[in-house]
């Protein structure tokens, strides 16, 4: 019997049923046969083994596609999991995914493994690698997988298998000694993976859950090719600089104490003035787009959260305040602004006349996040958003998202990140409707809404099911840090369900009561981690308008500092940030730590500047601009602060 397959390049041909995705690959070149990773069959990734029984659309994937790289780092964790089996008989494996620029492994060991202990087991991948063992995919029902676990004394993979529903396939993949429970799809052998660097070892909780048990994660990277991660590892090396992190701190933009508490960063004076700045730009900017300005208080008792749905389907990630021994009495920060500025709008009775109604607020919020996903600024447990609700009608609702996005690629624009960003459709998942509020034919309107939307605005997109909010669908904007891990920095939401909830009315131009469509947004997300993404991507050179520090005033000696301190006052009476570096240094050291600290522009006093009232500019960017006039020298920065100029090469 032959079926058909037809290929990404539009061709179709005809082989003999039962035969595997290799066998395709290698009728239409060797090559490719040699490269590939894995398949797609109809939609789905397989291994090169799968059987090709039916007509089906094909693809080849190799190294360079998504599904390849999956599949390779997915076969290099279990390669780990192997090495690290073999000289840690008593390890037991938890989970050991692909991610995004790499894979990990979690184990259950006695104690932390220790750098040296890393550079061990990764000979012992290499010697693995070396051995070209074959790798065999085989199945088992429910009840045998569970045994064959429970002999293995793995007991995580137990509690993984049980949990699957009755009738589900079990597989597992075997190399050489060691099997492990998995669903694929995985690399023919372990003779392909070529580069192999071992990058960390760390504490994380089993399922994630700060409640069980602490197991030690391994992080590596692995390559078809050693000159492939040999420019990887330069890679890690420029993201490390990058890191904000590091750069933060070294900057003195935020700090961090024990005593404190974890994921409740101290804003220093530089850092808070990056965030005044962004604050004033982005609530200027929203008053001239017609919002109003909300500021409301930052908990509310357990009421007005279970309202909302919050205290049923969210309370596990808030902070809850009780009075006395009744939750009824119970106070809770809160997690976010909406019903706050709901009773806002039914302050009183709204007329069609009054929508679109656009209020904002920069909130400062609080998230009762676990402290292994807690990370710098990125993720934290108390931050400032810049949020904002529409209350539209549904004939409004269109042009009203349309101003948000307008709104948002502005903001993104000036901030010069609108091309490293990406977006994302979150869906529901119907499949686990108590996550959620309403009905199905509410969500699946609202989502065809909001398809609708997002491809009129031309947008490229990726749809994902599950991540909506529990109130409705939502476009996320993702922005990726220097370590590839993705994070959603700005959120538009389209809510079909809350205005009822609250009871939120206006009457339409027929004289009948209706509810109102609120659309909740951002306009540049939470501050905070819109400060650690523009660290990392301005490397901590921030543009001159965003800059804590736009100008250091550098006296050669002691004798020009009467000079250097007139300097000074003009610039700060024109408005400019200006710090005066009067230290009894050498004129070298100071232009040196002026650069570390990556200040756009020293302006160096000697002499000759006395004698002539001039400065002698040094830019970060353009390096000497010679000798110039304090007034010539204001209207280069005063264009490049007014115009917001991109300034942070």
């Amino acid at each position: 019997m032959t079926v058909k397959i037809s290929l990404k390049d539009g061709s179709v041909r005809e082989i003999e049923g039962g035969s595997s995705v290799l066998d395709v690959a290698k009728s239409i070149s060797g090559r490719l046969a040699k490269e590939a990773m894995a398949g797609i069959i109809d939609g789905k990734v397989v291994d090169l083994r799968t059987p090709i029984t039916n007509d089906c659309e094909l693809s080849i994937l190799k190294f360079e596609d998504e599904g390849g790289k999956e599949t390779f780092r997915h076969t290099s964790a279990h390669i780990l999991a192997q090495a690290v089996k073999r000289l840690y008989p008593n390890a037991k494996l938890a989970i050991g995914p692909a991610i995004d620029r790499g894979f990990y492994y979690d184990f259950d060991v006695e104690k932390p493994f220790r750098p040296e202990e890393l550079e061990k087991i990764e000979k012992e991948m290499a010697k693995i690698v070396s051995e070209k063992q074959g790798i065999e995919r085989f199945e088992l029902p429910k009840d045998e997988a569970i045994a064959f676990c429970k002999q293995q004394g793995e007991d995580y993979k137990v509690e993984l298998i049980e949990e699957l529903p009755e009738g589900e396939v079990i597989s597992f993949y075997k190399q050489g000694e060691f099997t492990d429970l998995c669903a694929g799809p995985h690399l023919l052998s372990t003779e392909g993976v070529k580069g192999i660097k071992l990058l960390s070892a760390t504490g994380a909780y089993w399922r994630g859950d700060e409640k069980n048990k602490m197991l030690q994660r391994i992080y590596g990277v692995t390559f078809p090719k050693k000159s492939h991660l040999e420019e990887h590892l330069a890679m890690l090396e420029e993201a490390k600089k990058r890191d904000h992190n590091k750069v933060g701190r070294e900057l003195e933009l935020f700090t961090s104490v024990d005593v404190i508490g974890q994921g409740l960063p101290l804003m220093m004076p530089k850092g808070a003035k990056v965030l005044q700045i962004l604050q004033r730009f982005v609530e200027d900017e929203e008053e001239s787009r017609g919002y109003q300005l909300t500021k409301t208080p930052l908990m509310a008792k357990s009421d007005l959260y279970k309202i909302s749905g919050h205290w049923n389907l969210y309370r596990e990630g808030m902070f809850v305040i009780p009075e006395g021994e009744e939750e009824d009495n119970a106070l809770a920060l809160r997690p976010m602004t909406c019903p706050f500025q709901f009773y806002v709008y039914k302050q009183k009775q709204r007329s069609y006349r009054d929508l679109p109604m656009r209020l904002a607020e920069t909130s400062t919020l609080f998230r009762n996040e676990s402290s292994g996903e807690m990370h710098g600024l990125i993720r934290v447990r108390q931050f400032t958003i810049s949020e904002g609700h529409l209350m539209v009608t549904p004939e409004q609702l269109e042009d009203e998202f349309k101003g948000v996005v307008d709104l948002i690629n502005y903001m993104m624009t000036t901030l010069g990140i609108i091309d490293d960003v990406s977006y994302r459709f979150s869906k529901w998942d119907p499949n686990n409707k108590s996550k959620y509020v309403g009905d199905p034919e509410q969500w699946e309107q609202t989502q065809d809404t909001m398809r609708d939307i997002l491809d009129s605005l031309g947008l490229e997109y990726v749809e994902a099911d599950g991540e909506a909010a529990f109130y409705g669908p939502k476009l996320d904007i993702q922005f990726k840090n220097v370590h590839g891990k993705e994070d959603s920095i700005i959120t538009v939401q389209i809510d079909f369900s809350l205005a009822e909830r609250f009871d939120m009315t206006y009457i339409a131009k027929d004289g009948e009561k209706k509810r109102p469509i609120i659309i909740h947004r951002t306009s540049i997300g939470c501050y905070e981690r819109t400060l650690a993404m523009l660290i990392e991507k301005y490397a901590g050179k921030f543009p001159t308008w965003l800059a804590p520090v736009q100008v250091k005033v550098l006296p050669i000696s002691d004798r020009f500092m009467d000079y250097a301190k007139d300097v000074e006052k003009s610039l700060k009476r024109s408005g400019f940030r200006v710090e005066l570096d009067d230290r009894a240094e050498k004129i070298g050291y100071k232009i040196r730590e002026a650069q570390l600290e990556k200040v756009p522009y020293m302006l160096i006093v000697g002499e000759k500047e006395v004698e002539d009232n001039l400065v002698a500019v040094r830019s970060r960017t353009a390096g000497d601009l010679g000798q110039m006039s304090i007034e010539d020298y204001k209207n280069i920065i005063r264009k490049e602060v007014e115009d917001r100029v991109l300034n942070y090469q």
